[in-house]
């Protein structure tokens, strides 16, 4: 393993410390919790948005902690949910009188730390909201949950929910256009490599050299099926039929489309995805109305994408489009 590492179990208390020194005037990082947060917050006239999950899927979460996205991100080790009290913690400190909304990837330690985390908050008088999020079609059940897991369109509810909170909306609104959000965001993965978590030092799992693993999770859970590797066009046609057909779009919508890299793929790489992704919609007479190509939800350094569609409407395209600022600008 080559890596940038010096003590693998201080990996993400040094990244956290390097997010918030490269970002003095807006971030502050609190170790205790390994806790990202805006220095603005609480503020009397927002809800505050917190969201947390494993790390390893930078930028998620910690790297959009900023106006018009989150307010605090408080994760756990690489790809382990973030202690209870992480969460408990982190609700007490950003909490405002117009209360804390926290963002759920659907795994099953996230949705227990969570939980907990908010029943503790809420027996001290906090004001909380859950939103849990579920948008990867691959799979219904994984090694990590029960149910469909919460993969790269988790970033269209956090845009969203973060626009409306800058505008002054309240607790049950933000649960609303969060749970919309989610219902219209469909995702799937595919990976043509393992990821190398740098506590064990070696591949997470073992693909072949002509092998590509067909729905893959971000922390290398098994997807639909493991086959010989083929062209770029024909995985975008599988990964594209999956989701599609999922909701369904159909005819006549008007989408946003993200093609996410998974941590080791060159953007150019992306961007011939999404080529032919745009070219298979418009054939399904879908018009793509917002583009996104980078790398939003990863695996560390597993080389493989993700293909995500958010169906939009005049609502959610105006939150989309709000002004955001965050230590990675990606969105």
């Amino acid at each position: 393993m080559k890596k940038f590492v010096n003590d693998p179990k201080q990996f993400v208390p040094e990244m956290l410390e390097g997010i918030a020194l490269a970002n003095q005037d807006k971030l502050k990082y609190v170790p205790d919790y390994n806790l990202i947060m805006r220095t603005d917050i609480p503020r009397d006239d927002k809800v505050s948005i917190v969201q947390g999950s494993g790390s390893g899927h930078e930028p998620a979460h910690v790297m959009v902690v900023g106006r018009g996205m989150l307010d605090a991100a408080c994760p756990g080790d690489v790809f382990a949910a973030p202690p209870m009290d992480y969460v408990y913690e982190t609700a007490k400190l950003v909490a405002s009188p117009a209360g804390v909304l926290l963002l759920v990837n659907n795994y099953t330690g996230d949705r227990m730390a969570f939980d907990m985390g908010r029943e503790m908050a809420e027996a001290e008088g906090i004001k909380v909201g859950v939103l849990t999020i579920d948008d990867d079609v691959a799979v219904k059940d994984s090694l990590y949950t029960v149910g469909r897991r919460g993969v790269a369109g988790n970033f269209f509810v956090i845009k969203a929910v973060g626009a409306a909170s800058e505008e002054g909306a309240d607790l049950d609104e933000l649960l609303r256009i969060g749970q919309k959000v989610n219902s219209l965001t469909r995702t799937m993965g595919l990976a043509l490599t393992a990821c190398t978590p740098p506590a064990k030092g070696s591949p997470l799992f073992e693909l072949g050299a002509d092998e590509m693993e067909v729905g893959v999770g971000i922390h290398g859970e098994p997807g639909r099926e493991r086959r010989n590797l083929t062209n770029a066009d024909a995985i975008v046609d599988e990964l594209l039929e999956a989701v599609v057909t999922d909701l369904p779009y159909d005819s006549g919508d008007r989408v946003a489309l993200m093609i996410n890299g998974l941590g080791g793929t060159p953007i150019s790489e992306l961007y011939i995805l999404y080529r032919r992704a745009h070219q298979q919609l418009a054939d399904r007479g879908i018009a793509v109305g917002r583009s996104y190509v980078n790398e939003y939800c990863t695996s560390l350094d597993m080389a493989g994408a993700s293909l995500t569609l958010v169906r939009l409407d005049e609502e959610i395209e105006r939150l989309l489009e709000a002004p955001a600022e965050t230590a990675i600008r990606i969105f």
